[in-house]
């Protein structure tokens, strides 16, 4: 007696080499995206447009500009919390940015760890 899958399991090895196929193309589309994102930038101010902060896709800082009236010399903790804000809010512009883009290629697959 032979079992038999439902329709859409198993498939033999034309499925599997269209999986893999598909696995490929989401692969280099990944790669693509990840060079594409490398080349972005991502601004954000504090304090008003006092600190700009300007982050490259790979999370490294690329500028940091300072208004003049932000520069006290009797309160440097007060800039250094807006150089802290600005830059780690456009890190998270950059991660956001990279996380929405790669949704796109991989749409609805669950997020393993490790996987991609």
């Amino acid at each position: 007696m032979k079992a038999r899958l439902p329709q859409g399991y198993g498939g033999g090895p034309s499925n599997m080499q269209g999986m893999l196929k598909q696995a490929q193309k989401m692969q280099e589309d990944m790669n693509r995206l990840q060079e594409e994102l490398q080349l972005r930038e991502y601004s954000a101010q504090a304090g008003g447009g006092a600190v700009t902060a300007v982050v490259g896709g790979n999370k490294e800082l690329k500028s940091l500009k300072l208004s003049p009236e932000v520069v006290d010399p009797e309160d440097i903790e007060m800039l250094e919390d807006l150089i802290v804000a600005a830059v780690n809010e456009a890190i998270k512009k950059c991660e956001t940015d990279a996380s929405e883009e790669m949704s796109k290629i991989t749409g609805q697959m669950p997020n393993i760890p490790g996987l991609f």
